[in-house]
């Protein structure tokens, strides 16, 4: 096994190509992850990401082995570049929701872990692999949640224009959550007469927030409601 891994390590042609495709294969299944939850970034990016990063990796031991070259300039730039990769994965919705912020890490990681498998470094190659999979698929659960349940919840919602507002703070006030903040929004309602509302809510102690969403689809002056 050891004179495997010696093998792999080394700079012999087979060797690097089989680097190339451990990189491009485990950065194929960090995207078929990505893919499956419907984000904007997946098999073919993140496979693409990995490669490049590992040809970048191998790139640069080669130049260093054959000239006088400055070992850190090409992992370097490939860092940076990733960078304005994965800002191209984040946008900002309507409603303030940060989305793609995932995503974009993924790839940054994903071209680290790609440059470890380039350079031979594949114990910290797959420990990236591995490690990436558990923060994306079990990590997600657990935040998930922690998120479900916490004291503190925004939601946007849309209110009938006559008391409807009104109406709200006093269901709030029974309920007994407490507004931390609720801004009027200028967006088109479903309904087009309705008004739109930010609510930041605290509800003082941990607090299913699928139960409270609920708990608001039930009033008749509700219209329109979900957590952003």
């Amino acid at each position: 096994m050891v004179k495997y891994m010696d093998y792999l390590q080394g700079m012999d042609s087979i060797a690097v190509i089989i680097r190339l495709v451990i990189a491009t294969i485990c950065g194929s299944l960090i995207g078929w992850e990505r893919i499956v939850r419907r984000h904007s970034a997946g098999i073919r990016t993140f496979s693409l990401v990995s490669l490049g990063s590992a040809v970048a990796a191998v790139l640069n031991i080669y130049l260093a082995s054959s000239a006088t070259a400055d070992v850190s300039r090409i992992p370097a730039g490939v860092v940076s570049g990733i960078g304005f990769l994965g800002a191209g994965t984040i946008i900002v919705t309507g409603r303030n929701q940060i989305k793609g912020l995932t995503t974009a890490a993924s790839l940054w990681v994903a071209s680290c872990m790609g440059m470890a498998f380039g350079a031979g470094y594949l114990v910290v190659g797959f420990a990236c692999f591995v490690l990436v999979m558990i923060a994306n698929l079990v990590l997600m659960r657990v935040s998930q949640q922690i998120e479900e349940s916490s004291r503190y919840v925004s939601i946007y919602i849309e209110v009938e224009e006559n008391n409807g507002v009104k109406k709200l703070r006093k269901r709030f006030l029974e309920m007994g959550y407490n507004i931390v903040s609720m801004t009027k929004t200028k967006d088109k309602t479903l309904s087009g007469t309705d008004s739109a509302l930010m609510i930041e809510l605290d509800f003082n102690k941990k607090h299913s927030h699928q139960k409270l969403i609920d708990e608001l689809n039930n009033l008749d002056f509700v219209s329109y409601v979900e957590e952003v």
